[in-house]
């Protein structure tokens, strides 16, 4: 924590001029909501009390007049889903939607008629007097801005509907169709979505009807009166009522979360008079600046500085609703990530929060460590609790100097790590801005409100192995270890090395160890080069010093240079290679306990990639297996053409061939052809196991180390190979793209509408990446690292011809290859009356599948692939009924079929040492 600006303007400067008047002791919901900036109760009668008495002054930074709040975009995404669910069921559970809908009307035929147009005429003019009755109120207690929020999402919600009704109409299976309209006379189907029900239901969630005791009760009669009519008339079916009420709440949390939500964080002057009800005479609060390593610190509240009349100063934090739902995803990520370790519920509420933090400041008092005296709490309004600390006035350790932590402040922070966890109490959060350093030199721990009581052994083990990480990355490693093995003893410190993984630790640290990581990639880097550069110089000198001699003698000349150059940045590199933080501390802990467990305990339930492959494997099944399904593959495989089945598989065959060429291209170095060849069919088993994009680098930066190119060099031309491939990419896909537009009318150079759209679209990507500085700085940095050792690579193949034609070459034969594979298992199921695709179209479609199946996350790009080649060639007017068995033929050929080879020539090299 820094210390506190100096007041230089009062909050009545910084916030709009609120409202004076003397307020009864209670004020009813709405009178709250509808003012958002004020205190309940006694509470707003402190406020002018105290504004009469002496003017209060603070230091509190300008809050935005709106907040996304994170909970309204959850409950976007469970509309979303719960639509998507919906339609589901409607689509694939055909006979439970007729059965439903035919019990709901055998059961309501018996309703008498009078009744029935009695709710019709009462409902359908109440859902449109609500709406406005609830306007003239917020409208006379000057909260239009609710109003401007509720008829933008009813607007919304309007086009949403509109939409939704074209797609049943037009475009939506006869399953869905039938569950959301019923038939009218003269053949005529009812609307799907209620046109003006929607934007009624967004229009008072969006103002906040629904939390409001009166007008809710008065919104679901009118809703289910309305709904009742409407069903019982035959004028719409349960599924449309349904799906009327989801998009017209689901777009009004939208809406919501895209504007924002008006802000209801109390100010630094609800914060005086919350202070004042509970029987402090404050004069001035200051708002705490959290230093730019502090972690998350919108997590823990915002923390005050108050000065009294008399007495101490006090630290006041203050936890709101907003605050308090921040990091609610990354919060559920863990949970479900995590196994092993018991995460805090995603979103407590704020009673709840205020319970935990106060109960865990009493306990680690009790447990005999320094944690900050919590001497008053109290609410603040429905959305905001405060806490009430003593004043301790110190420094966090992040705000230290590396030569103001000593051995013994270090020992202090472990001593109070002891002392909670003596009576079990787990910290959860032992970072650096948690540790903080009076003036006296004594150590407090703070930020307790994610630590729990009662904590399991795990838990416990993980604060060690955090405070250990903390501490090590500003004393070292020894250091660390030897305070710790002082203070707790070398059992508990050995026993906390399974634990000592990033995963365990919080995300403030391992930023800072993905940062040292970094930092020493760049010194090892620096070292290569230098050691390069040093043998270069000193193999200069000696060829001057040196008398010419015969070929061999100078070719023998060579190699010895060459060998000699390579030990010397080999020696470089050992010299310069530094073990990370973590390695360091378990190898200080092994050296006292070397039976200590060093294996990693498993902490992760599922791994994203993991996550990403299954979702991406489940939707390419459903795709394939409908696709499949449809088509009727005896009489396919009946007609096949088997000629140019063998064309496929030949030109699969080749395409390992102009794959060797396209990267020995850019290797200057001799590397043997043959061998190439096998390591790029040993690539078609390593990729079913591992993305592409991933797999085939691995391989082919391994095989080249092993025929002898350096570590450096090998990765920089499989980076350089890569590079013109991309580029090679990118041209022939324009190219192809542009000629697919041209080839329907030959006489014109107007290329497709497609072909600009694209154009347009990876133009404004470009703007856009360029125009926002994030997005700037992460690409500039990928691409300077990526051009740091690729570019001097290439440019030592530009100044070879010979090998700069082989590499482009071998690209340009390799995707004709593939094209020409596609094309010939295109013709193996096409008939005479299909109609042939050129092969510009096909290129384009092979192009673009490619595309993602690199970038998708599934081994060998497994349902990506198969789903874009499949959409493409329906696109370009070939039948599902060809297009489908062609694309698993093509996949057979290219990916399947040589995986057994490919795992033949991996063990043999494997074998050989050539990988």
């Amino acid at each position: 924590m820094q210390p506190p600006k100096a007041a230089d303007a009062s909050d009545a400067e910084r916030r709009p001029e609120e409202p004076r008047e003397q307020q009864g002791p209670t004020l009813k919901r709405e009178e709250r909501e509808s003012a958002p900036h004020r205190l309940v109760g006694s509470t707003l009668s402190t406020v002018a009390e105290a504004e009469q008495a002496d003017r209060v002054s603070g230091d509190e930074p300008l809050l935005p007049a709106r907040v996304h709040r994170p909970s309204d975009l959850m409950r976007l995404l469970v509309g979303l889903l719960a639509i998507v669910v919906l339609l589901s069921i409607a689509a694939f559970a055909h006979g439970t939607t007729t059965g439903l809908e035919h019990d709901i009307n055998k059961g309501t035929d018996q309703a008498p008629d009078v009744l029935i147009k009695l709710a019709g005429l009462v409902s359908s003019i109440a859902v449109l007097l609500v709406p406005v009755a609830f306007a003239i109120e917020r409208l006379i207690k000057r909260d239009g801005l609710r109003i401007a929020d509720g008829v933008l999402a009813a607007v919304l919600a309007h086009g949403v509907t509109l939409a939704t009704d074209l797609w049943v109409a037009k475009s939506a299976p006869g399953t869905i169709q039938d569950a959301l309209t019923q038939p009218q006379p003269g053949a005529a189907l009812t609307d799907p979505v209620h046109g003006y029900l929607a934007p009624v239901i967004a229009y008072m969630t969006a103002v906040g009807m629904a939390r409001r005791p009166r007008w809710r009760v008065v919104l679901w009669v009118v809703l289910l009166l309305d709904a009742f009519a409407m069903l019982v008339g035959g004028y719409t079916t349960p599924f449309s009522i349904v799906l009327t009420v989801l998009i017209g709440w689901t777009v009004a949390y939208g809406t919501l979360y895209t504007v924002g939500s008006p802000n209801v964080r109390p100010t630094g002057q609800h914060l005086m008079a919350g202070l004042r009800h509970v029987g402090f005479r404050p004069v001035t609060a200051m708002r705490a600046e959290d230093t730019p390593d502090s972690g998350d610190p919108s997590d823990r509240g915002r923390r005050y500085l108050v000065s009294l009349e008399d007495g101490p100063p006090l630290d006041v934090t203050v936890v709101d609703r907003e605050q308090q739902a921040q990091g609610f995803f990354y919060r559920v990520w863990r949970r479900l990530t995590l196994r092993g370790i018991t995460q805090r519920r995603s979103i407590q509420s704020l009673r709840q929060a205020l319970e935990q933090e106060a109960l865990l400041a009493y306990a680690a008092i009790a447990a005999g460590a320094n944690a900050p005296k919590l001497i008053a709490t109290s609410e603040l309004g429905p959305d905001a609790v405060m806490l009430v600390y003593e004043h301790i006035g110190g420094r966090s350790l992040d705000a230290l100097e590396d030569v103001e932590i000593t051995d013994n402040l270090v020992r202090g922070a472990w001593r109070q790590v002891k002392a909670l966890q003596s009576r079990r109490i787990a910290h959860r959060r032992l970072t650096g801005d948690a540790i903080l350093v009076d003036r006296s030199g004594t150590v407090f721990v703070t930020d307790l409100r994610g630590g729990e009581i009662a904590a399991g052994d795990l838990l416990l083990r993980m604060d060690i192995a955090q405070l250990l990480t903390t501490t090590g990355l500003r004393v070292g490693a020894e250091r660390a270890v030897a305070t710790a093995l002082e203070i707790l003893g070398p059992d508990a410190v050995a026993d906390c090395l399974p634990l000592l993984q990033p995963i365990a630790l919080s995300r403030s640290t391992r930023a800072a160890l993905r940062r040292l990581a970094r930092e020493r990639s760049q010194r090892e880097r620096e070292a290569v080069i230098a050691a390069s550069d040093a043998a270069k110089l000193a193999k200069a000198q000696e060829a001057q010093a040196s008398v010419p001699a015969d070929r061999k003698a100078l070719r023998n000349e060579k190699q010895a240079e060459k060998r000699a150059e390579k030990r010397a940045i080999d020696d470089a590199l050992d010299e310069a290679r530094e073990e990370d933080l973590l390695t360091q501390i378990r190898r200080q802990v092994l050296l006292i306990r070397p039976q200590a467990p060093v294996e990693p305990v498993r902490l992760e339930r599922i791994k994203p990639r993991t996550l990403l492959s299954f979702i991406a494997g489940a939707i390419a099944a459903y795709f394939l297996i409908s696709q499949v399904t449809e088509a009727d593959f005896g009489a396919v495989v009946e007609q096949a053409e088997w000629g140019w089945v063998a064309a496929a598989l030949g030109f699969s065959a080749l395409s390992y061939i102009a794959a060797a060429m396209s990267l020995l291209g850019f290797v200057p170095e001799r590397v043997p052809f043959v061998k190439t060849v096998l390591a790029q069919v040993a690539g078609s088993f390593v990729k079913i196991v591992a993305p592409p994009a991933v797999g085939g680098v691995a391989l082919n930066t391994r095989f080249l180390q092993r025929s002898g190119v350096r570590p450096g060099l090998a990765v920089a031309s499989v980076g350089a190979s890569q590079l013109f491939g991309l580029g090679c990419h990118i041209l022939l896909l324009a190219a192809f793209g542009y000629l697919t537009g041209t080839e329907k009318t030959p006489s014109s150079l107007t290329p497709s509408r497609t072909v600009i759209a694209g154009l347009l679209t990876v133009a404004v990507l470009v703007l856009v990446v360029t125009a926002i500085p994030f997005l700037r700085k992460f690409v500039v940095t990928r691409v300077r690292s990526l051009f740091a050792g690729v570019v001097p690579r290439m440019l030592d193949v530009v100044q070879r011809p010979q090998k700069l034609f082989t590499g482009i070459g071998g690209m340009l034969l390799l995707t004709i290859l593939f094209v020409m594979c596609l094309d010939a298992s295109i013709r193996a199921f096409s008939g005479p009356d299909v109609p042939q695709l050129s092969y510009a179209s096909i290129a384009v479609v092979f192009l673009a599948g490619n595309a993602l199946g690199s970038a998708a996350p599934t081994p060998g790009g497994m349902g990506a692939v198969e789903g874009a080649l499949t959409l493409g060639l329906i696109a370009v007017g070939l039948p599902k009924e060809v297009a489908a068995p062609a694309v698993l033929l093509y996949r057979l050929m290219t990916l399947w079929l040589p995986v057994l080879p490919g795992w033949l020539c991996f063990n043999h090299l494997t074998r050989k040492g050539a990988l």
